[in-house]
């Protein structure tokens, strides 16, 4: 029974704040809605299929619930999902309210779906600090290829070209009508280091530069001169989506993809976002940078 105030009005019920979904229950959405894409299915001929009412199917899509065991047994069985690939999407319901994920390496990309790449294509915009590469995301094919190799030497020349391909697909991020909004960070020595010598840095700092000019991306350079700063532990992406959906912290470690999702480390990352970007040149002084060392490669 509803309580009523001293003039005699019936009280409004608290409004219960809907907690936001995960990364490991926005990976569960995106898959699902991959694999009924795949198998050539519409929303209504999946409720069809499988008696999931379209409202449900819709909700679980768009990560705003989480799936019943038996409904994703429904879901996969339409889709004919079955071995290591079934166990891997059963786990990510059991698991789906925990934050925080260390995701491992997927060495075949991009046949598989990754967890930070469907995160990215629905953010709007990405923080990207870089200590030692330039961002992902402004980088040449060429640069891509002899980073991969450098990083990575005993990957085959099948896999690099498969991450080649994937980030290749991520940069379309930055074109249409809708890009993503993205502001690059990275320290001087990320343009100093010849990553496959100086005719593919020097077409580098040319892209870098060019890209640099666009009015939904923004690049600034710390330089040497800037002494310690709180950049230097390592490199971080800062994910922004659109309203009642907190941001997400990408880490790329040598064991796999880090997302950090709790309130604390997300203050904490954006924090450090405002330090770098005071201690970092302008947008103008970076552009000058990069324009003098391209004349001098």
């Amino acid at each position: 029974m509803q309580e009523k105030d001293e003039l005699g009005a019936v009280a409004p019920l608290p409004r219960i704040k809907r907690q936001p979904p995960t990364v490991r229950l926005r990976r569960l959405a995106a898959e699902l809605r991959r694999l009924r894409q795949e198998a050539g299915l519409s929303q209504a001929e999946v409720t069809e299929k499988t008696d999931v009412n379209l409202a449900t199917l819709h909700r679980i899509e768009t990560a705003k619930t989480k799936p019943q065991l038996r409904t994703l047994n429904a879901l996969l069985d339409a889709y004919g999902v079955t071995g290591s690939q079934r166990t891997d999407l059963v786990t990510l319901q059991k698991e789906a309210k925990q934050r925080g994920w260390l995701h491992g390496l997927e060495a075949d990309l991009p046949d598989k779906y990754s967890a930070y790449i469907g995160l990215e294509a629905e953010a709007q915009q990405a923080i990207n600090y870089e200590s030692l590469f330039i961002p992902g995301l402004l980088q040449t094919e060429d640069y891509m290829r002899a980073m991969i190799r450098g990083v990575r030497p005993t990957v085959t020349d099948e896999e690099i070209e498969d991450r080649v391909a994937a980030r290749m697909q991520r940069q379309a991020l930055l074109e249409g009508d809708t890009p993503l909004h993205l502001w690059a960070i990275l320290d001087q020595a990320a343009l100093f280091r010849a990553v496959g010598g100086d005719l593919i840095m020097r077409a580098q700092l040319k892209h870098l530069a060019q890209q640099a000019k666009r009015p939904h991306i923004t690049v600034q350079v710390i330089p040497f001169s800037a002494g310690a700063h709180p950049g230097m532990p390592g490199s971080f992406i800062v994910l922004k989506f659109a309203a009642d959906n907190p941001d997400v912290i990408h880490i790329d470690s040598m064991a796999g993809d880090l997302f950090l999702e709790e309130e604390t480390d997300i203050q904490r990352y954006n924090d450090m976002c405002q330090h770098l970007r005071a201690v970092a040149l302008s947008p103008a002084d970076t552009a000058a940078l990069l324009a003098s060392l391209h004349r001098d490669h």
